[in-house]
Parts: C-alpha cells; sequence; structure tokens
C-alpha cells in the first residue's frame, strides 16, 4: 500500500510541474494576438490573460472525464494497473513540453496527453493480455478506440478548419476595413465590435456552461431556452456601445474588442486543456480513493470511474492560480510566444526557419494556381480587391507601445474572435481539440490573408509553420512511444523504477534549462540591434554605426579565442568557435538590414550623403566574410589533423593580430563615444600591419623556397594574412564615412 501513497504523491507533484510546463508551451495561444499587435503594456495583458484562467478553470469540470474514461476502459483495469498508467503519462507528458519549451516550438498539450495515455494503456494491455494468455486480437476491448479515433480526427480537423477559418474571415475583414481601418471604424466599428464580442460571449457562455462547475441544471435550462435572446441583446447592447466610443471618443474599439478576447481566449484554454495537466492526478487521487477502502486495494477494479463526477471547483481554482503564476514568470512561455508573433510578422525580420525544398515547392505551387485564378477573375474585380488590399498602406506605427507592433489590431482580434469560436465549440462538445493547433493556424491563415508572408519571407514563414506542425506529428509518435516504455518498465520494477525514471527526467530537464540559458543569451545579444518602425534618419544613422561597434567589439573576442586556440591546436574549441562565426554573419546581416531601413528614411536628393552611408555594407560584409574564413580555416586545418604552424609563423601571425586588436578595439572606441580625433592613430596602425604583412609574407616566401612550410601550412598561413588585412583595411573604411559625413556630433539633439 506505500507504494500507492507514494504514488499518489508524486502524481500531485507532478501535477504542480505539468501546469507549469504545460502553460509555458500553452501561453502563446491566448498571448500571441495581445502582445504582437501591442494592444496594451505586457502587465495589462498577463493581468487580462490571468483573469481568463481563473475563470476558465471552473468551466473544465466536463473535461475531467477524458482522462478517466476517455481512450482506455478503466473497467477491465484494476487499480494497481491505472496506477502505472498514470505514473507513465504523467512522467512523460513534463519531458516532452519541458523539450518543446526549450526550444520555443508551440506543441499540443492536448495530443500529448493523449498519445500517452494511449500508449501507457496498450503497455499495461499487452502485459494483462500475456499474463491471461489470451489472444492479442483482444486488445481492442481494453481501448476506447472509438473516443480515441474521435479526438484523433477532430484534432486533425481542427488544423484544416482553423487555417481556413481565419484565412477566409481575415481576408472579407480586410476588405471591409482596408489597411487604414480606423476611418471605417468611425463608420460601422460598433457592427464589428458587437458582432465580435456577441461571437465570444455566444461560445463561451452558452456553449462552455455544460463543463462549468458551479453551473446548476436549472441555470443551464434557462440559458438553452433564451439563447437567442442573450445574444440578441448583446449584439445591441455591445454593438451600441462601441459605435457610441467610435464616434463621440478618441477610443480604438478595437482594443476592448481584443483585451476582452484575450480573457475569453485565456478563458477557454483553461477550460480546454487544464484536463491535460491535472485529469489525469485527479483521476488517480479518484482510482486510490475508490480502492482505499477494501482489505486488497491493489485488485480493485476501476468500473467507477466509468461514472461522470463533478470535480472539486477549490481543486481547479488551485490550479488555476499555479497556472497563472507560472504565465507571469516562465521564461519559456516568453520563447513560445515569439516564434509564433515572428512567424505571423508583418513587417520584414530576420527568419528564424531557412528554407527546404518542401517549403519552395510550396510556395510556387500557391503562386501557380494565385497567377491560374487571375486569369478567370475580370480585372475590374481584381483592382477593385488589389485597391482595399493595398498593403502599402499598413501603417506600422499603430500601437503607441514601445518597439511598435508585428501586426495590427484588426488582425489582432480576426485571430482572437475565430480562435475563441472553434475553442469554446469543441470544449462544449467535450472534444478536447488542441488549443495551441487551433490559434497556431488560425494565425497562420490570417498572415496568409494579409500578405505578411510576401516574395521576401514566404519561403521561410512556411518552412517554420511546417516545422511546427511537424513537431505535433513528433509529439504523437514520441509520447506514445516513450508513455509505452515507461509503463513496461514501472510494471516490472515498480517504485525502482519511478525512483530512476524520475532521477532522470531531472536531469534532462535540468540539462535543458542551461540550453535554453544559453539559446536566450544568444537571442539577448541579437535584440540589441532591433531597429524596427524607427521614423526618425538621423537617429537611424546613429545607431547604424553604435551597431557596428557592437559587431566590431563580437570579430575581436571570436578572432582573438581562434588565433589562441589555433596556436595551442584545441580542436573542440575551434568547433565552437564555428557556431561564433554564424553568429557574426547573423550580426552583420541584422545591421544591414537596418541600414537598408534607413536608407528609404534618407532624403533621396542628398546622393552624396546616401552613397557615402551605403559603403557601410560592402564593409560589414567584407569584415564578416574574412572573419568566417579565418575561423572555418583554422578549425579545417586542425580537424584535419594538419601540422601545426611553426614557431616563426606564429609570432608573425600573433604580431598582425595584437597590431590588429589595437586597431579594432580603438575603433570600438571611436564609434561608441565619438572621438574622431583619434582616426588619425588608427590610420597609422593600419600602414603598419600593411607594412608588416609584406615583410612577413617575404619571409613566407622564403620558407616555401627553402621547403620548411608545407602546402597546407602555406594556404593557412596566406589566408589568415590576408583576412587580417582585410578586415583592418575594411574597418578603416568604416571609420572613414563615419567621420567624413556621418559623425555623431554632426548631429545635434536639438535639431
Amino acid at each position: 500500500m506505500e507504494f500507492y501513497v507514494f504514488a499518489i504523491v508524486l502524481l500531485v507533484v507532478l501535477a504542480v510541474s505539468d501546469l507549469i510546463v504545460g502553460v509555458s508551451n500553452d501561453a502563446v495561444n491566448f498571448l500571441n494576438s495581445s502582445i504582437g499587435s501591442r494592444v496594451a503594456p505586457l502587465k495589462v495583458i498577463m493581468i487580462i490573460a490571468g483573469l481568463g484562467i481563473l475563470a476558465g478553470v471552473t468551466f473544465s469540470s466536463g473535461m475531467m472525464e477524458v482522462a478517466r474514461k476517455g481512450i482506455f476502459h478503466p473497467g477491465l483495469f484494476q487499480m494497481n494497473e491505472i496506477i502505472v498508467i498514470f505514473l507513465a503519462v504523467m512522467l512523460t507528458d513534463i519531458l516532452l513540453l519541458d523539450l518543446y519549451n526549450t526550444f520555443g516550438l508551440p506543441t499540443s498539450t492536448t495530443v500529448s496527453i493523449v498519445f500517452e495515455l494511449l500508449g501507457a494503456a496498450v503497455a499495461v494491455s499487452i502485459v494483462k493480455i500475456s499474463n491471461l494468455g489470451a489472444s492479442y486480437t483482444t486488445l481492442g476491448n481494453y481501448i476506447n478506440t472509438t473516443k480515441a479515433l474521435v479526438i484523433i480526427s477532430g484534432i486533425l480537423i481542427s488544423i484544416a478548419i482553423s487555417f481556413l477559418a481565419g484565412t477566409i474571415v481575415q481576408f472579407f475583414t480586410r476588405l471591409i476595413f482596408t489597411f487604414e481601418y480606423r476611418k471605417r471604424l468611425k463608420r460601422y466599428g460598433g457592427i464589428w465590435g458587437g458582432v465580435a464580442l456577441t461571437m465570444i460571449v455566444y461560445f463561451i457562455l452558452i456553449k462552455g456552461a455544460n463543463g462549468a462547475s458551479f453551473i446548476t441544471a436549472e441555470m443551464l435550462t434557462w440559458i438553452k431556452l433564451n439563447s437567442f435572446g442573450i445574444m440578441l441583446t448583446c449584439f445591441i447592447v455591445f454593438g451600441v456601445i462601441f459605435q457610441l466610443l467610435s464616434l463621440f471618443t478618441k477610443i480604438n474599439i478595437l482594443k476592448p474588442v481584443i483585451l476582452i478576447g484575450t480573457f475569453a481566449l485565456a478563458m477557454s484554454f483553461a477550460a480546454n486543456d487544464l484536463v491535460n495537466f491535472i485529469g489525469v492526478p485527479l483521476a488517480g487521487l479518484a482510482s486510490f480513493n475508490i480502492a482505499s477502502g477494501d482489505p486488497n486495494p491493489a485488485i480493485v477494479t476501476m468500473e467507477a470511474l466509468q461514472k461522470p463526477i463533478k470535480s472539486n471547483t477549490f481543486y481547479l481554482l488551485l490550479a488555476g492560480v499555479i497556472m497563472v503564476l507560472a504565465l507571469w514568470f516562465s521564461k519559456k512561455a516568453k520563447t513560445v510566444t515569439k516564434t509564433e508573433v515572428s512567424l505571423g510578422s508583418q513587417d520584414e525580420e530576420i527568419e528564424r526557419f531557412g528554407s527546404s525544398v518542401l517549403s519552395r515547392s510550396i510556395v510556387r505551387m500557391v503562386a501557380f494556381l494565385f497567377e491560374t485564378g487571375k486569369l478567370v477573375i475580370p480585372k475590374s474585380v481584381q483592382r477593385l480587391i488589389a485597391g482595399r488590399l493595398d498593403v502599402k498602406k499598413y501603417d506600422p506605427r499603430a500601437s503607441d507601445q514601445k518597439g511598435g507592433p508585428s501586426f495590427d489590431l484588426l488582425r489582432a482580434s480576426v485571430n482572437l474572435m475565430v480562435a475563441s469560436a472553434v475553442v469554446s465549440f469543441a470544449t462544449s462538445m467535450k472534444l478536447p481539440l488542441s488549443t495551441t493547433y487551433v490559434t497556431f493556424m488560425v494565425a497562420m491563415g490570417t498572415s496568409l490573408s494579409d500578405q505578411a508572408w510576401g516574395r521576401e519571407s514566404a519561403v521561410f514563414r512556411v518552412s517554420g509553420v511546417l516545422t511546427v506542425i511537424g513537431g505535433w506529428f513528433l509529439t504523437a509518435v514520441m509520447a506514445f512511444t516513450v508513455s509505452l516504455i515507461f509503463a513496461f518498465i514501472i510494471f516490472y520494477f515498480h517504485l525502482p523504477a519511478v525512483i530512476i525514471i524520475l532521477a532522470l527526467s531531472l536531469l534532462i530537464i535540468w540539462r535543458n534549462h542551461h540550453v535554453h540559458k544559453q539559446r536566450e543569451k544568444e537571442k539577448d545579444e541579437i535584440s540589441v540591434f532591433n531597429l524596427r518602425k524607427v521614423a526618425d534618419a538621423k537617429f537611424s544613422v546613429r545607431i547604424s554605426f553604435e551597431h557596428s561597434a557592437y559587431f566590431l567589439q563580437k570579430v575581436r573576442s571570436t578572432l582573438d579565442s581562434s588565433c589562441n586556440n589555433l596556436f595551442c591546436e584545441n580542436r573542440s574549441k575551434l568547433k565552437s568557435l564555428t557556431k561564433e562565426s554564424a553568429n557574426v554573419q547573423k550580426w552583420a546581416n541584422i545591421i544591414i538590414a537596418n541600414i537598408f531601413k534607413t536608407l528609404r528614411l534618407l532624403n533621396q536628393e542628398d546622393i552624396d550623403t546616401t552613397q557615402k552611408y551605403a559603403q557601410i555594407i560592402n564593409t560589414l560584409q567584407e569584415i564578416s566574410e574574412s572573419h568566417r574564413d579565418i575561423v572555418m580555416r583554422s578549425y579545417t586545418h586542425i580537424a584535419n589533423n594538419h601540422k601545426g604552424l611553426l614557431q616563426d609563423q606564429i609570432n608573425e601571425l600573433d604580431d598582425i593580430w595584437k597590431r590588429l586588436s589595437i586597431l579594432l578595439d580603438k575603433s570600438i572606441e571611436i564609434l561608441l563615444n565619438d572621438k574622431v580625433s583619434d582616426f588619425s592613430e588608427i590610420k597609422e596602425i593600419n600602414n603598419a600591419i600593411n607594412k608588416y604583412v609584406k615583410v612577413y609574407d617575404q619571409k613566407q616566401i622564403v620558407r616555401i623556397q627553402e621547403d620548411i612550410s608545407k602546402t597546407r601550412l602555406s594556404i593557412l598561413y596566406y589566408g589568415k594574412m590576408g583576412d587580417f588585412k582585410k578586415i583592418a583595411n575594411n574597418t578603416v573604411k568604416l571609420l572613414e564615412v563615419f567621420r567624413e559625413s556621418f559623425a555623431m556630433n554632426n548631429y545635434d539633439e536639438s535639431e
């Protein structure tokens, strides 16, 4: 009996942990629209989402039955077997969700729990069948295959429905309001706000009331009988209020719609997904309570789990509080949210995902279909649609929040309205569809309609979507497989197996924490270069040079490490520097992208100024390529186990590097502190570098002629010398542009 007491305590602890990792992944579902549109300060958004969660958990009572009897027939299992299933499920769930959170990929907590229950139930069923000597064809008797197939098919169908719904609703909404939607909100914003909030109220209150733990049968009957009246009243009240606000105040009515929608979707999330986190532990506790009165509790069968049970509202609210705390303090929740927001951004961004053959093929196919469609659509209709969907009229400064939005308030309101409708309807039908799938696919559908996936970004965005969707299918496979293996191990080895699996899980989670911390550190470094939504050309020019200084700091530090580790032939350190080299190139690309934005702001008539400023692009590219060449040459030489540099070569390369490092340090100081007067000293150092490179080149020729330096060494030596020289020369060119035309002291703050 002691093992089962320990198991129940462990299930409760795992429930708390699962709430934390689960919310970290699912927070994107209700935060992405508000955060992406920057409808309000982050604290306000989080408070509203937290209140939505607390309200939503009380609607989730009916969903708890899925964990008890949705996937398998509990009456065919004994209490000891049920506990094994539930332990395997919870241990798997925490590991799986934490892995996805670490890499910032949204996945489905619903899919994970369904396939974990399926995998563990199959494992225990196989053991039972084997012990009874029965045929394995009877496996279907233990598994609720009908319900499982309904759940799985419902989840998969929701992907297509959500994407199509988001695409279609956003297309017609944008067609009505256009990208210059503010003036049109004055005319019929009340109708839009009334429709949006009426839909939210309908699906949350009327459809979601079935699962509420505090709704009595009489109240539920009254709501159903008066549903039309409630909807009509909501539409009239909300419509009048929003129309008055549009006409007589400066309030953007989309803001309250989005904030109320955030509350509603958070509420739907909690109602639909709470079962994924605490459904299994509550079912385990119920199993223990059912069997505890029997003299031999381990063999008591669990027919009682088939009966409908109303969950304790206190437990639900306690779970809600834990979810809210996780929402506020989880760093991984922010990582997952960034992934979805960036895939739907209306602006050019440094894309997180690369292109693939499949994404390129899909983009070409869709482009072909659009071109074919134009052949049958009248030109007049095309011109009308093109005029109303002119993305050039999109105003990125639509928000007064710092940094600007990734998309506008109109699209955010559609995201929330459509996603809330789909999720709440499924909740009312007691179908645990994936809120992640719904909200993600709705957001991607609205992005497509809004032409956020332009020719410059489409292949990368499609690749990102395919990566996320591929991860969803991988979730199902991993959840089923790992849970099945854990169930087998726990069934045969009991407590020792649980302790070992738990210890390994903690070790993996600890390692994932450090991986996530390192990834976030790299992202924070890149975030320094964020120059979105800047309209001041002078400020942008200043920032470009400041960013160039940070770029040179990174180049200097990595080259210093590269030289030292080449001289001592440290292959592992050189290998890690190849990743740093990729980051340096990424930094250069971001700064160059910012320069392109700045060039669009500069006065086109000032050609001389614009051309000089544009020279920065070439200098950064040359420095970046030379840096990559140095790092890759060093690593490749040592990785191929070639002979190390001669001592004379080390001394000569070290001499040039020390001079170059001084040049870089002084250049960084000039760019950051506006010390243009030090430029002559920079030129002297550069002249010395060029002079000594020539001298050392002559010495290398002598070594080659005397057959002291072999071919591989000579290639490495000349390559590094040439790259050092290129970096020095291009750094000087960068400073010349800064000194001659764009020095910071040429811009007075009072201008």
